[in-house]
Order: C-alpha cells, then sequence, then structure tokens
C-alpha cells in the first residue's frame, strides 16, 4: 500500500478484523479458490490516491466477479474489458451533464490519478459470487478509511449512489465535508434519480469553490 496510507491506517491493520481478512483470504486462497481482483490490485485505490491528493470519493459495493473485470477501483474495468451497465450509465450521465464523449475504455485509472478515491466498501470476491466477501471484515476496515478521511481532511466530495452508499453517510462530517446523493447507476435504479444528478459538474464547482483544481472527468 502506498506509504502515506500505510501510516494513516497503520492501527487499523492491527485490529482483529483485519486479521480475520488475512486469514479468510489465505484459507481461500488454500483451496485454490479464484478472488479477484488480483493480490496487487486490492489496495489499487490507495496506490493511485495518496492522502495528500485526494479531493473525492466514489464508493462503491464490492469488485466485479467476473474474469478480468477487477482491479481495485469502484465502477472501474481495465483497458480491453467492456464496461459493465453501471459503468455505461455513469458515462451516460457524464455525457448529459457536461457534454463528455461515451469513452471507448472503462479504465478510471486517470480520475484516481487525479485525486478520486475509488473505493469499494468490500475489496476483495471470490469468482461469480457477488457480495462472497462482504462479511470477513472488509465493512469495518473501509468504515475506517472513510472515518480517518472525514477526521483527517477538510473539503472533500463524497459521492454517494445507491441506499448501501448512503449509509455511509453517518460516517462523514458534514460540517467540514460535502456529500453528493443519488440512486445509484444500475440499471434497475439509473432512471430513479441517478440520471440527471449532474454530480460531476456539482463535484468540479465545489472543488473549484475551495481553490482547488477541477477533475478532467474526459477519458
Amino acid at each position: 500500500m502506498e506509504p502515506q496510507w500505510k501510516a494513516l491506517l497503520f492501527d487499523e491493520f492491527r485490529q482483529p478484523f483485519f486479521q480475520q481478512i488475512v486469514y479468510h483470504l489465505k484459507s481461500e486462497k488454500a483451496t485454490n479458490a479464484t478472488i479477484y481482483p488480483p493480490g496487487s490490485f486490492i489496495f489499487n485505490a490507495f496506490e493511485k490516491t495518496p492522502p495528500d491528493k485526494l479531493k473525492v470519493v466514489i464508493l462503491g459495493q464490492d469488485p466485479y466477479h467476473g474474469a478480468g473485470q477487477a482491479h481495485g477501483l469502484s465502477f472501474s474495468v481495465p483497458d480491453g474489458v467492456k464496461p459493465p451497465p453501471s459503468l455505461v450509465n455513469i458515462f451516460k450521465e457524464l455525457h448529459k451533464d457536461i457534454g463528455m464523449p461515451i469513452p471507448v475504455t472503462g479504465n478510471l485509472s486517470t480520475w484516481a490519478e487525479q485525486g478520486v478515491l475509488l473505493l469499494n466498501a468490500v475489496l476483495t470476491v471470490r469468482k461469480d459470487e457477488p457480495a462472497s466477501h462482504a462479511k470477513i471484515g472488509w465493512m469495518d476496515f473501509t468504515n475506517a478509511v472513510i472515518q480517518k478521511i472525514s477526521d483527517e481532511k477538510k473539503g472533500i466530495v463524497f459521492l454517494l449512489w445507491g441506499k448501501f452508499a448512503q449509509e455511509k453517510q453517518v460516517l462523514i462530517d458534514e460540517t467540514k465535508h460535502y456529500v453528493l446523493k443519488a440512486a445509484h447507476p444500475s440499471p434497475f435504479s439509473a432512471d430513479k434519480g441517478f440520471f440527471g444528478c449532474k454530480h460531476f459538474s456539482k463535484t468540479n464547482e465545489l472543488l473549484m469553490k475551495q481553490g482547488l483544481e477541477p477533475i478532467n472527468w474526459q477519458l
């Protein structure tokens, strides 16, 4: 993990819930279970977005569970992988909001490198078994991450899409941060408030209001 995060989260790595995560992953590996993303990408969101560059948090649920899709960034897929439906809807909203052409890639790494923490609440999953690692301790870890960001930083824009993400709102000090809420971009709910939310232009307005460089959402 990136050194700044490692220092910031030092105490969390010593908690029983983190030891439980390590034990569980090692146990599954011992049975030859396929786990996504690959080990080197589990903490990719932290590698790409160190704390001193952090401006925005986009919270996802758990990694994509299909082969080659997950690479440790919420909603993102590697170059050459077809964007899943939720990501397609994110691109549609970007097009409506700021006129961005629909990208040919679903790789959101350039967002992460500009300060957008693409954080899933659960950082691993078994192949073809969505939410299979939802109860092994990751929720405790990422809740602690959100709490730490809230405590240590100021002026972060949190994008909470859907009921699951919005449950994390209690961890955020809204006297010093910004929270934008909308329906989840899934095809099941995008037309219930995600389309038309204009979160991308609103995020940049909030950043510029603080004298910060806006995010270039173009991929």
